[in-house]
């Protein structure tokens, strides 16, 4: 008898993969006041979902430990390959430029045109190249439908525009994840509607991670995905 008869085949089990973003037992600060104890969540890469729950809940405070905007303390905490809880302050510009955040209130400076202020960032990131610095600013804006308002100011553009003006200047870099705050919290519902799905089409075009916080449930009636809720201090994920 060959001795490869009496060999089984043994079929390993796929490996899962690595969240591109994970919190274990991390406690979630906001202005050093303990919001969120032993917060513990992940994300895969090219998922899409909402962070949800009443205002003061956490929400922000969980993005902003994400970008290291908050220190992180617990167990572990990762994102896109960055152990925030062992990152050194040199470190935390590369980390932000792996990310693209996305705020409620634009952020955008107000004495600077639409390319000025994205060609602001690219600079601030290290771009040198001015044909390939107006190039990628023009794709952005091509992605968010603002081709043609490249030199109007801020205060020439609707809240709408502000915001996909925002979400331009987040593209920048390709981010690997999208980190949007409350992103039509100052819109209207049509308008909404259309940030949203802007936020979908990246996410479904460039399998960019999105992340965002809201509390606009019509939208996410809309747009389903995935959902983490946060309810009396503690994540209620919709997939478990």
């Amino acid at each position: 008898m060959d001795q490869n008869d009496n060999i089984q085949e043994v079929q390993q089990a796929p490996q899962e993969e690595t969240p591109i973003i994970s919190l274990k037992n991390i406690n979630i600060y906001q202005r050093n006041i303990l919001v969120l104890p032993q917060v513990s969540m992940s994300v895969r890469k090219g998922e899409f979902v909402y962070l949800i729950g009443k205002t003061g809940s956490g929400k922000s405070s969980i993005l902003k430990t994400l970008i290291a905007e908050v220190p992180s303390e617990g167990e572990e905490a990762y994102i896109n390959g960055f152990n925030l809880l062992k990152l050194k302050r040199r470190d935390i510009p590369k980390l932000r430029k792996s990310l693209g955040v996305v705020f409620q209130d634009y952020q955008l400076l107000s004495d600077m045109t639409v390319q000025e202020n994205l060609m602001y960032v690219l600079r601030a990131t290290r771009w040198k190249d001015k044909v390939a610095m107006g190039d990628r600013c023009q794709e952005v804006l091509d992605l968010v439908g603002l081709a043609t308002k490249d030199f109007r100011y801020p205060h020439q553009l609707s809240g709408g525009e502000q915001q996909r003006v925002c979400i331009a200047r987040a593209l920048l870099n390709k981010p690997d994840i999208l980190l949007a705050d409350e992103p039509t919290g100052n819109l209207d519902p049509i308008t909404s509607e259309e940030i949203f799905k802007i936020f979908h089409d990246i996410n479904k075009n460039s399998g960019t991670t999105v992340l965002m916080a809201t509390h606009n449930f019509n939208m996410i009636d809309k747009f389903a995905s995935r959902t983490i809720c946060i309810e009396n201090g503690k994540l209620i994920d919709s997939v478990l």
